[in-house]
């Protein structure tokens, strides 16, 4: 059972960083009329549809959500998008994950986008851990959390109950 000391963030305040990610998206993306939010399978997934539902709130943009499906142990692997590479051709793409820890997982994604020409490429992650072995940062973060690497972050989306703790 996590105790309340080994809780990061709250559902509350989830959804306040949600709400000014969503707000930042919009603000660095004036002209556009719609963007893609990529999220990385499971949780970086799921914060992309939280952010498409805010972003949509309070924008007049069109957010494309697509999945990115990579094995996240073995980054070299192939990557899958659910929607074709030759549809981001000349795109705004958010690249969206939960939590940033090597870099890793987000360079290799990265690098999956880059094989065609896009307006631009923005990163998104819910919690930066500062340990990173890849020139990578997120454009947009929850917060930044100096951890040990004996730590792991861990980021729940439940109905009502999201989270992120330190286990």
């Amino acid at each position: 059972m996590v105790q309340p000391d080994d809780q990061i963030l709250d559902n509350i305040q989830i959804k306040h960083i949600i709400n000014r990610i969503a707000y930042q998206i919009y603000e660095s993306n004036p002209n556009e009329s719609e963007i893609v939010l990529a999220g990385i399978k499971e949780n970086g997934y799921t914060l992309a549809k939280k952010l498409k539902i805010q972003l949509e709130k309070i924008a007049p943009i069109k957010a494309i959500l697509c999945e990115v499906v990579m094995d996240k142990k073995n980054p070299l692997n192939t990557i899958n998008t659910s929607i074709s590479i030759n549809n981001f051709k000349d795109c705004s793409i958010v690249l969206v994950d939960d939590v940033l820890s090597s870099g890793s997982t987000l360079i290799h994604a990265v690098k999956h986008f880059l094989q065609i020409p896009l307006k631009q490429l923005k990163t998104v992650v819910l919690i930066d851990r500062n340990h990173k072995k890849y020139p990578i940062k997120a454009d947009f973060k929850g917060i930044s959390l100096s951890t040990s690497l004996n730590e792991n972050v861990a980021v729940i989306f439940e109905k009502n109950k999201d989270r992120a703790i330190l286990e």
